[in-house]
């Protein structure tokens, strides 16, 4: 999860954070996107898919020269069982926070409040035989949890990460997390020799040229998605969904999966199909 808003370029505010955690690792994929990883918190427990709010100290208040912290709610892009908490992030060059938090750097701090949530989580999903996982941008973010969450694949046949960007270079975080997922020597020896095999990854682009162009909702409409991996369509009996993106994105997935009669679910009430609904980004 990230923000659409925008942030004037200053640098980290080295005050002390309350729920600090230290930024362990930063990488930019482009001028637009970057991961960071930062340490764990001992006590933090939460279902791979969940989110939590990160953010960084605003602006000293002109009169007072009290900070308030800038808090936003982001996806755990790493799974429950890994040591470090890993989020993806746009990078918005006015943004109250990101125009800051694209800044941090290895040993910078941030402040993570421990109180995980959200309704991409397995448990709120009847049982069902194949996964879709449907993504924009950094809507990614909770499936790069969920691919490398052994109970996925204890739970389906087959799973299906579409994402959807406008350029190539927004793919990239998406092609090297699925090659990691394929490579995980630790998941391999958890599930098996040729788990991997039942991921699919289906990129699209909407504006530069790639292998796949178009809106993943078109290609749903039109039927190319299932042409193209040999599937009949979609099934309330067989066909469960997980949905993150920007909000017409969401709508319009929400549409053609209740179009062929899954039903949206929740904690409280699994179902067939999903939606973050706390994701801007």
């Amino acid at each position: 999860m990230t923000e659409q808003t925008a942030v004037t370029e200053q640098p980290v505010s080295k005050v002390i954070l309350p729920d600090a955690q230290t930024v362990t690792s930063v990488k930019h994929w482009n001028d637009r996107l970057f991961s960071f990883r930062v340490t764990r918190p001992a006590s933090l427990r939460f279902r791979s898919g969940e989110f939590v709010m990160i953010g960084l100290m605003g602006d000293p208040h002109p009169e007072t020269g009290r900070q308030k912290p800038l808090l936003r709610a982001y996806s755990i892009a790493s799974p429950a069982w890994d040591e470090e908490l890993e989020f993806y992030s746009i990078k918005v060059q006015d943004g109250p926070l990101t125009s800051k938090l694209q800044h941090i750097q290895p040993g910078d701090q941030i402040i993570l409040r421990p109180k995980p949530v959200g309704t991409l989580v397995h448990d709120a999903l009847l049982p069902g035989k194949r996964l879709w996982l449907f993504a924009t941008g950094t809507g990614i973010a909770p499936f790069a949890s969920l691919i490398r969450e052994p109970q996925t694949y204890e739970d389906y046949d087959q799973i299906i990460l579409t994402h959807t960007t406008r350029e190539v270079s927004e793919l990239q975080y998406g092609k090297e997390l699925v090659e990691s997922v394929r490579n995980d020597e630790l998941l391999s020896e958890l599930m098996g020799e040729g788990f991997a095999d039942k991921l699919v990854y289906y990129p699209t682009t909407t504006r530069e040229e790639s292998p796949k162009m178009g809106r993943i909702t078109d290609l749903l409409k039109d039927g190319t998605v299932f042409k193209d991996l040999g599937i009949e369509g979609l099934s309330p009996e067989t066909d469960r969904g997980m949905v993150c993106g920007s909000l017409p994105f969401n709508k319009d997935i929400m549409e053609i999966l209740e179009g062929a009669g899954l039903r949206e679910g929740a904690n409280s009430e699994p179902a067939e199909f999903v939606v973050e609904k706390a994701f801007v980004g």
